[in-house]
């Protein structure tokens, strides 16, 4: 090859490499909440660990960190406030910050997890929208953090989060912000105005589950589905109104793993509840969810799954803690690891590869391709828990701890 094409090949490559890790990771589980990264790179060979870049003192909370451009979002616990920052995506440093008073305790069975935010904001349109752990909704400058907009629903419900706290991640889809306020059976799933905050639609009934919408077409309606604290509904993205439910219920009421589509299927699972794939047909008039398949030797707890190639990848709270390996379309085991491996795992993938960061701070690097558990990378990122999902920008690598953040270095 002549030198200047090589010289341009090269560029480009670079190029195409900086443009996809550029990619905002602006919601819950990225830009199609769906827990999947334009790219990952792969080295020729990976280190022996990875080298820390910065690190401040953010706050607890498992909300996860956010990045836009250059900055990054966070939403976090400190002292007896909440407090949602902007931060440099260079060297952490602090852009502006914005706190209020929230008076919060856990319910015991919760206690180790903190008073800190589990709900993950979204930005939007020049706007960051955080969910607090006892149920407000506020609307921030994405620029400046300067308040628009703030919502709270003590008057509308008996309690205003469920019993271990708000957990569900807002979302916005043509300029409404959608999240499920109230408590314990009794909740109202909502949809707002983002610019002014002005209730659009409301659906009133089941209490908020501890899993997040998404938004699919199914059966040629444009739908929200979540789980609420009863059941696995799709509403229409539109105006609010129902338009199929199927009864879902965990111990404890713990329906937290979000859903996920997968061609023409919704995948689900929870609590002791194996994993499960529904069609969502017409059927005289209505929408009614049939089951494709499903598998009782994996359950998925509090975390949520990736699909990339037709393969489904969880994190089974059976075996206390198994990474697995599922064919999306029959949900046939492809491999599953021996276990032991934590409590949770937070899951990105991409086209290549997987990964996954355990509550223990342990990151695992998994392969898509193969036919058995065999981790190309394992890293310690962390001294303490990790519940957040990673986020992997044209800088490093996003973590989120107890209570700090810090960017990694990552082999190109």
């Amino acid at each position: 090859m002549p030198r200047p094409a090589r010289i341009v090949s090269v560029a480009c490559a670079l190029l195409t490499l900086t443009v996809c890790l550029a990619a905002d990771w602006p919601q819950w589980r990225g830009p199609r909440r769906d827990g999947s990264a334009s790219a990952i790179p792969k080295p020729k060979a990976w280190p022996d660990k990875l080298s820390r870049l910065w690190s401040v003192q953010v706050g607890e909370g498992h909300a996860s960190p956010l990045v836009v451009g250059d900055r990054v979002f966070v939403h976090a616990r400190q002292s007896d406030q909440e407090v949602a920052q902007a931060l440099s995506l260079r060297d952490g440093k602090t852009v502006w910050r914005q706190a209020w008073p929230v008076a919060y305790e856990p319910h015991r069975a919760a206690a180790g997890h903190g008073r800190g935010p589990k709900s993950t904001p979204v930005a939007e349109g020049g706007t960051l929208y955080t969910f607090g752990i006892s149920g407000v909704v506020s609307a921030l400058d994405a620029q400046s953090g300067t308040l628009r907009w703030r919502k709270d629903f003590a008057s509308q419900h008996k309690t205003t989060s469920p019993l271990f706290g708000t957990s569900m991640s807002p979302l916005v889809d043509k300029g409404l912000l959608v999240a499920h306020v109230g408590g314990h059976h009794d909740g109202s799933l909502t949809a707002w105005d983002a610019a002014t905050g002005e209730t659009r639609w409301s659906l009133k009934g089941d209490g908020p589950g501890y899993a997040s919408p998404i938004i699919a077409e199914m059966a040629g309606k444009r739908q929200i589905i979540t789980q609420t604290d009863q059941r696995i509904v799709g509403v229409a993205a539109g105006d609010g109104a129902l338009l199929w439910s199927l009864p879902f219920t965990t111990a404890y009421d713990q329906n937290i793993v979000t859903p996920i589509v997968f061609e023409k299927t919704l995948i689900i699972s929870g609590y002791e509840k194996g994993v499960r794939a529904y069609a969502i047909e017409a059927k005289e008039g209505s929408l009614v969810p049939r089951e494709v398949w499903s598998r009782q030797e994996v359950s998925l707890y509090m975390s949520s799954p990736v699909i990339v190639s037709g393969r489904l990848f969880g994190f089974s709270h059976l075996q206390k803690g198994q990474f697995v390996c599922l064919d999306a379309r029959t949900g046939s085991p492809i491999w599953m690891s021996e276990g032991r491996e934590g409590e949770n795992a937070a899951l990105v993938a991409s086209a290549d590869l997987v990964l996954a960061l355990t509550d223990g701070a342990e990151l695992l690097v998994l392969p898509v391709a193969g036919d058995r558990f065999q981790p190309l990378a394992r890293y310690r990122v962390a001294e303490s828990p990790t519940w957040t999902h990673p986020v992997l920008t044209h800088r490093g690598l996003l973590v989120k701890d107890k209570t700090s953040l810090s960017l990694w270095s990552w082999p190109s």
